[in-house]
């Protein structure tokens, strides 16, 4: 049996302002769009939820603007039992906000960070004794830099696994590649990341969702495939959110790499059945039966 996981999520918390449309308007040009709403989001805030729903005790380090959509993201969190003591609240500043655009069973998405790159090293270091009393770390790219390097240097002083999802890309300095215990890029991230000349080692530590293609890591020196499964999807955009917090969750309570990413795999299949990022994320009792039926 495992154990219960905390997760440590550094990370953006955005609002993801959505709207469905038949059509994507090309340039200059105005169409009718179909549905409009507003969800929970934010890479950060996302996979802090996926992992809560997923039976992890989880804590969050962040910032929010203090205005209306902060303090919506923040009772969100609290709602689903996240601890939110490392989440700031910035004045004079907006909470980041995700423009998406739903066509065709996908997605086009613009994000305004706000708040998200006020994540500094100073909060960071304020709350570094979150990192230190986890069982596993996990971080994405959608706050400053410097900050993850410092998340990734904490949890390298105390032994504790490092996620890093490498989204939305941008250049990894060697600090985050070497320190990290596991990468988590799609492939368009792993196409930008071949440009890093990466060795051996680094390629070792990469867990590569591939959509309808699985997802492909390495054990032991050796190269293995997880099929992906046969689903209805209805909203494709918290799937690598889903993958990795079930993947943090799974690892963090002591599972082996394979059971890990099987597990998240299959509940980033379950994710993209519903929409919303947030509330398309199963629970712990969904992806189980899921996989028994799926066996």
């Amino acid at each position: 049996m495992q154990k219960i996981p905390t997760v440590c999520v550094v990370g953006s918390l955005n609002m993801d302002l959505t709207i469905t449309t038949k059509k994507i308007p090309k340039q200059g040009e105005t169409v009718i769009g179909e549905v409009f709403e507003t969800y929970p989001g934010g890479k950060g805030a996302n996979q802090a939820v996926a992992a809560a729903r997923l039976g992890a005790n989880v804590t969050m380090i962040g910032a929010v603007g203090a205005d209306t959509f902060g303090d919506s993201l923040l009772e969100n969190l609290s709602r689903e039992g996240i601890n939110v003591e490392g989440i700031s609240k910035i004045s004079d500043v907006a909470t980041g906000v995700a423009s998406i655009i739903m066509s065709d069973h996908d997605n086009r998405i613009i994000v305004a960070s706000g708040a998200n790159a006020y994540v500094t090293l100073e909060l960071v270091d304020q709350y570094q004794e979150q990192i230190r009393h986890s069982d596993i770390v996990l971080v994405q790219l959608e706050t400053p830099i410097e900050s993850i390097v410092r998340t990734i240097e904490i949890a390298n002083e105390y032994d504790v696994p490092v996620i890093v999802n490498p989204a939305p890309y941008q250049v990894l300095p060697d600090k985050i590649l070497s320190g990290c215990t596991f990468l988590t890029p799609n492939e368009i991230e792993l196409e930008a990341m071949e440009q890093e000349s990466l060795s051996d080692s680094i390629r070792e530590k990469i867990i590569l969702t591939k959509g309808a293609e699985g997802v492909q890591f390495f054990e032991n020196g050796k190269s293995k495939v997880v099929k992906s499964h046969n689903v209805k999807v209805a909203d494709t955009t918290g799937a690598g959110d889903t993958f990795n917090g079930a993947l943090a969750a799974r690892l963090g309570g002591g599972a082996s790499l394979a059971d890990a990413v099987y597990y998240a795999n299959a509940a980033a299949a379950l994710s993209v059945t519903k929409l919303g990022a947030q509330s398309g994320m199963p629970t712990d009792e969904e992806v189980k039966r899921f996989i028994e039926n799926n066996e």
